[in-house]
C-alpha cells in the first residue's frame, strides 16, 4: 500500500519509462530480422519481460540482463523460429498475445498462448477471426474470444479485412501474418490507430504502405536488423502532465518523450480543455518524432472527446476524467466503449476510483462524463490490479485533498518506478532520469 497527499509546490524535470509499444516490438520483430538488432533503453517492465521469455522459448537469442539498458537480439529470420516446449505465458500482456499470434499464424508449429488471470479475460475473437481466413489454425475458449488461445500456422494467403474496431494491436497481428501470405493483404479500421509497426517494419524493410484508413502489406522474404534507442513512453508521462496542469502551483518538464501523432490525444485533449502543454526540440528518431512536453498550472475548460481523437488518447482517458474534475463544465468522453475491453472495466473503474474520492461521475456504455470543478478528498483506493488505474489514484492522491491510499496498483507492468518519481516529485526532490 502506498499512501499520497498533496504537495504545496511542484517542480519535476523528469525523463519517462521508454515506450512500451515501441520496446515490444524492437523485440518481437528483431526476432523475425536475418542477424542481430539492439535496442537500447528497451522499457524495462513486466509486460515487456514478458515478450522476451516468450521469444526466447521460440528459439530466439535475447540478451537483457536485470537492470541493463542494452538488448541485443540475434533474429531467427522469418521462417527461422521454433515450436516452444511448453506453454507461453504472456503475462498480463494484451500486446505480446496478439502481435505473437500474428507471427505464430506464419510458422509451421504450434504454439498454446496464455496469460495471467486479467489476460484470459480480455477478447481475443479480433484476431482470431481474421487470422482464421488467412488459413491459420486458431482457437481459443468460450467460442474463441478468451484465452488460452492456440495457434497451428503456415501456408497463409492474403485477404481484405475490415476490422469493427480501431485497434493497433489487431492490426500489427494482421500485417505481421501478412508478410507470410502468397500475396497483397489489405487491412482497414474505423480510423486510424497508432502506427509503430508500419513504421519499424517499413524501416526494417518490408514493403507496407497507408492508404487512407487502410494498410496495404505485401509479403517479405527477410527484414534486416535495427538499432533503435527508445524513447519515452506518453503514456508514462501523460499523468505528470495532468498533475501539472491540475495543481494550483506546478511547472513540469517531461524529456525524450515519443510524440507519434497517433498517441498525441492526450495533449489535444489538455490544450483543448485550456491547458498549458508545449512541445520543446521536436526532432526524429529511428524513425519516430521525439520531443520534450512542458506542462504547468492551468484554468481548465469542460470538453467534449470522441470519434477519431478516441484511439489516439485511449489509454490516457481515465486521467481525462480527472483533468475534468478540476475543470470548469462539463467534459464528455464518448465512443470509447475499448476502455471496457482493457485490464478491467476501465469505465466502472474510473466511476469506482473518482467516487472514491467524492467526485460524481456519469458512466454511459461508451464512456463518461463529470462536471467540474468538484472537490476531491483522500481516500483509499483499490486499484483492481489495473496499472493505469494505479496511477490514476496516484495523481489523485496527489491533487485531492488529505490522505490518499493505494494499493493493488501494479504499476510494474509500465512504470516500475512511478511511487518513487511521485514521491520525489511531491518533496521537491527532481526525479533521476
Amino acid at each position: 500500500m502506498t499512501t499520497i497527499s498533496r504537495p504545496p509546490r511542484i517542480r519535476a524535470r523528469l525523463r519517462v519509462p521508454s515506450d512500451k509499444s515501441i520496446s515490444h516490438r524492437a523485440l518481437l520483430f528483431g526476432a523475425l530480422a536475418d542477424g542481430a538488432s539492439v535496442v537500447e533503453r528497451p522499457l524495462d517492465s513486466a509486460d515487456v519481460r514478458s515478450t522476451a521469455r516468450c521469444l526466447a522459448a521460440l528459439g530466439a537469442e535475447i540478451v537483457w540482463p536485470p537492470g541493463s539498458e542494452r538488448a541485443s537480439i540475434r533474429g531467427r529470420g522469418l521462417h527461422g523460429l521454433s515450436e516452444p516446449e511448453d506453454v507461453l505465458d504472456c503475462g498480463n500482456s494484451g500486446t505480446t498475445m496478439r502481435l505473437l499470434a500474428g507471427i505464430l499464424a506464419g510458422q509451421p508449429l504450434l504454439a498454446v498462448l496464455t496469460g495471467d488471470a486479467s489476460l484470459r479475460r480480455r477478447p481475443m475473437d479480433r484476431i482470431v477471426r481474421p487470422l482464421q481466413e488467412m488459413g491459420a489454425t486458431v482457437f481459443a475458449r468460450m467460442g474463441n474470444s478468451r484465452p488460452p488461445l492456440v495457434v497451428r500456422g503456415g501456408n497463409l494467403h492474403p485477404i481484405s479485412y475490415r476490422s469493427p474496431v480501431a485497434s493497433a494491436q489487431v492490426k500489427s497481428a494482421v500485417a505481421l501474418a501478412a508478410l507470410f501470405a502468397d500475396g497483397t493483404t489489405r487491412y482497414e479500421e474505423p480510423s486510424p490507430s497508432r502506427d509503430h509497426t508500419e513504421r519499424m517494419l517499413a524501416a526494417m524493410g518490408a514493403s507496407i504502405r497507408t492508404e487512407g484508413k487502410a494498410i496495404v502489406i505485401e509479403p517479405a522474404d527477410r527484414l534486416t536488423p535495427l538499432t533503435i534507442r527508445v524513447p519515452g513512453d506518453i503514456s508514462s508521462a501523460a499523468p505528470w502532465l495532468v498533475l501539472a496542469v491540475c495543481h494550483p502551483d506546478a511547472e513540469v518538464l517531461i524529456e525524450d518523450v515519443n510524440l507519434n501523432p497517433t498517441r498525441t490525444g492526450i495533449i489535444d485533449i489538455l490544450r483543448a480543455m485550456g491547458g498549458e502543454v508545449a512541445v520543446l526540440d521536436l526532432r526524429h528518431e529511428g524513425g519516430e518524432p521525439v520531443g520534450a512536453l512542458a506542462a504547468r498550472s492551468s484554468q481548465l475548460r469542460g470538453a467534449e472527446v470522441a470519434g477519431a481523437l478516441v484511439p489516439r488518447a485511449i489509454d490516457e482517458l481515465p486521467l481525462v476524467a480527472l483533468a475534468a474534475c478540476f475543470a470548469q463544465g462539463r467534459t464528455v468522453v464518448r465512443d470509447a466503449a475499448e476502455l471496457r475491453v482493457k485490464e478491467s472495466d476501465r469505465i466502472a473503474m474510473v466511476g469506482a476510483i473518482l467516487g472514491r474520492f467524492g467526485v460524481r461521475v456519469e458512466l454511459f456504455p461508451d464512456g463518461f462524463a463529470v462536471e467540474g470543478p468538484q472537490p476531491l478528498r483522500g481516500a483509499r483506493i483499490d486499484a483492481g490490479g489495473d496499472h493505469r488505474m494505479g496511477m490514476l489514484a496516484g495523481v489523485a492522491g496527489a491533487l485531492a485533498d488529505g490522505e490518499t491510499r493505494v494499493l493493488n496498483d501494479a504499476v510494474e507492468v509500465s512504470y516500475p518506478a512511478f511511487w518513487r518519481d511521485l514521491s520525489a516529485i511531491a518533496a521537491g526532490e527532481g526525479v533521476p532520469g
